[in-house]
């Protein structure tokens, strides 16, 4: 076949890109930020993703431009299709997951259910939000956040006066909501979609800490969760792997909280518990091959992110004791070095007695972080 993919940003995402692409038999270069990238395994550039002229020399040497995040800026992208490079997924599907208040009016615009939301330019409109919506909001800054950041609880109209100083925010309803969950699925240029299992997610101060593949007693979500994020792909034109975040609320009903047009955290269970690991899929799409089988391989599968450690620990000198203790649990590093509260790695732990498996991830998890 003889297809380069180039990835454009050398964390772990593109660094669990590197063995589906060695096994498929693709040629996979990484521009990365610093020579001490996730994946520097693969990295064949060092450059700024916000430098045009050094994210167009990186592409001379590939087929098809694909990502490891949503952040390269619009110019950038719209040099690199006015040269005729594929882009995958494009910047006009990429700039709905680039900025909050873009996706909100997108979603909107296609009828797919969201919390109540609105553009807020200063105190007196955020006032007005929350007087409609019980006196408390989410806010949010449009661009840059994750894990957490760039989101707040408010409930006074000038606690969010330092964010609001910068430009606007967008504000949405307090969703009172019973857990979380995430429906993945990957779209080639074609059309072709294949989804994954609806999973749970369980976060941690705004960090995914953990997902259950199929998502427990769920089943009436199931359908719609696919529609939702078959509609998105489909009207978005998403290439490559599409993460729909959504809110299961009290009351019965699926929200979108977030979307990502990438590998995400939700879909690392895959890699060990599924026939087609999200990572294959996104690079099988990004090249319009036909996509591989999405179909869980065990009743269950659990990942838990392995999160810090102390200030300069060693993963590998843990290996010894976390291996013994859980030898059917699998572990996945990031190539990081550890610090508390940052993701070095995660552990998938995969059988047919969900709480049999629950236990051995977290316990695999907990020989890591501690």
């Amino acid at each position: 076949m003889g297809s380069v993919i180039g990835v454009i940003g050398g964390g772990q995402l593109a660094r669990m890109m590197i063995a589906p692409a060695v096994e498929l038999g693709i040629e996979l270069r990484v521009l990365t930020e610093g020579p001490e990238s996730s994946a520097a395994l693969a990295a064949t550039a060092v450059g700024d993703y916000r430098d045009a002229d050094a994210v167009r020399a990186f592409a001379d040497e590939v087929d098809v431009i694909t990502f490891d995040h949503e952040h390269v800026p619009q110019a950038v992208l719209a040099r690199l299709v006015a040269d005729g490079i594929p882009v995958r997924p494009g910047p006009a599907a990429l700039a709905v997951a680039q900025d909050k208040i873009v996706m909100r009016e997108r979603l909107t615009a296609l009828g797919v259910p969201v919390p109540s939301w609105a553009v807020v330019r200063d105190a007196t409109e955020l006032g007005t939000f929350l007087a409609a919506h019980g006196g408390v909001a989410i806010v949010k800054t449009p661009r840059g956040g994750y894990d957490g950041k760039g989101v707040r609880v408010v409930r006074a109209a000038g606690e969010a006066d330092d964010w609001l100083s910068e430009g606007p925010l967008l504000a949405e309803e307090l969703v009172d909501f019973r857990r979380e969950l995430a429906q993945l699925l990957a779209r080639r240029p074609s059309g072709q979609t294949a989804p994954w299992v609806l999973v749970e997610t369980v976060q941690r101060d705004g960090v995914c800490a953990e997902v259950v593949a199929p998502a427990p007693g769920a089943d009436r979500f199931v359908a719609e969760a696919r529609a939702i994020a078959t509609t998105i792909a489909d009207e978005l034109d998403v290439t490559g792997v599409l993460a729909v975040e959504l809110f299961e609320t009290t009351d019965g009903r699926l929200l979108v909280n977030e979307l990502a047009m990438r590998p995400h955290n939700t879909g690392h269970w895959s890699i060990d518990g599924a026939v087609t690991s999200q990572f294959e899929q996104h690079l099988r799409a990004v090249l319009d091959l036909p996509l591989g089988d999405p179909s869980p391989m065990a009743a269950w599968s659990v990942m838990v992110n392995v999160l810090g450690g102390p200030e300069g620990a060693s993963l590998p000198d843990r290996y010894p004791a976390a291996f013994a203790a859980q030898p059917a649990v699998k572990f996945h590093s990031y190539g990081k070095g550890s610090r508390p509260g940052r993701k070095v790695g995660h552990v998938t732990a995969t059988g047919s007695d969900l709480e049999d498996v629950l236990a051995r991830a977290r316990a695999a998890a907990a020989f890591f972080a501690s």
